[in-house]
C-alpha cells in the first residue's frame, strides 16, 4: 500500500453533554481548569499528535459557548459540527458522517476521546496508534483493575468481585470509521463506548495499556484533582 492509500487517523470528540454529575453553573467541558477551559486541554493534547489529520469536535445544536471558550482552535483540520445527539453514541454516529463529508475515507481510523479526559498526554495517544494502526480491529487505552472490586446490595457489600482479568475502559477509542458506524447502527442502544458496539458485532479489541492520569472528571473532586496535576506539569 503506498503513502496515498495508507489509512489516515483522525480524532472525534463528543462534546455535547452537559456533565450533571459535575455539579457546575455551566456544561463541565467550558469550566476553567488551570487557566482554560477543560476542552482546551484536551484538544491541544490532541493536536500535539502529529499522526492525526484533523480533529472533529462533535458540538450540542444549541452550543454559543465553544468558540468563546477555546479560541485556539481554529485553522486546518480543525472542526467544530453542532450535530450533537441525545446520547454520546448518536453524537460519534453523527460526527462519523460528518467526517466522511470532510473527506475521510470509510476505511481510515477514527480515535474517539472523552472531552472530559483533558489530562491526556500526546504519548498515550501515540501508545494507541502504534499498537492499533496494523490491527484487523482496533483497540483502546484501558488500565488493568488493582482495586478489590465489590457488588453494592442495599447500601452494602453484596459480593466480593474477582478483578483479575479485568480492565477499566479509557479514551482514545480507536477503530475503523466503517466498522465503527456499522456497530453503532447495530448496537443495542446501552453502549456507553464504542469498544462495547465494536464488540456486540462480535469483535474483540486490543487492549492498550494507558495511564492512571487520564481519568474523566465526572464530580467537583476530579476538577481539583485535575488542577493540581495540569498546574504541576513541566
Amino acid at each position: 500500500m503506498n503513502a496515498i492509500d495508507a489509512p489516515r487517523c483522525y480524532a472525534l470528540v463528543p462534546c455535547a453533554g452537559v456533565g450533571a454529575r459535575s455539579g457546575a453553573a455551566l456544561p463541565k467541558q467550558y469550566v476553567q481548569i488551570a487557566g482554560r477551559a477543560m476542552v482546551a486541554h484536551t484538544l491541544s493534547a490532541l493536536g500535539a499528535v502529529r499522526r492525526i489529520e484533523g480533529t472533529l469536535v462533535v458540538l450540542a445544536p444549541d452550543d454559543d459557548r465553544f468558540e468563546a471558550q477555546v479560541p485556539a482552535f481554529a485553522g486546518h483540520r480543525r472542526w467544530v459540527a453542532r450535530c450533537g445527539g441525545a446520547t454520546r453514541a448518536r453524537s460519534v454516529a453523527n460526527g462519523l458522517d460528518e467526517l466522511l463529508r470532510r473527506g475521510a475515507r470509510p476505511g481510515d481510523w477514527v480515535l474517539v476521546h472523552d472531552a472530559a479526559r483533558c489530562l491526556i498526554r500526546p504519548e498515550w495517544v501515540d501508545r494507541l496508534i502504534d499498537a492499533c494502526l496494523d490491527d484487523a480491529v482496533g483497540g483502546l487505552l484501558a488500565l488493568p483493575l488493582a482495586d478489590t472490586l465489590k457488588a453494592e446490595q442495599g447500601g452494602r457489600v453484596g459480593a466480593t468481585l474477582a478483578r483479575a482479568g479485568k480492565w477499566a475502559a479509557q479514551t482514545p477509542q480507536m477503530f475503523r470509521i466503517a466498522l465503527l458506524q456499522q456497530a453503532l447502527a447495530q448496537s443495542n442502544g446501552d453502549v456507553t463506548d464504542e469498544a462495547s458496539a465494536i464488540e456486540q458485532l462480535g469483535h474483540a479489541p486490543r487492549l492498550v495499556v494507558g495511564a492512571l492520569e487520564n481519568f474523566k472528571l465526572t464530580v467537583a473532586d476530579d476538577f481539583d484533582l485535575a488542577r493540581r496535576l495540569l498546574e504541576t506539569r513541566a
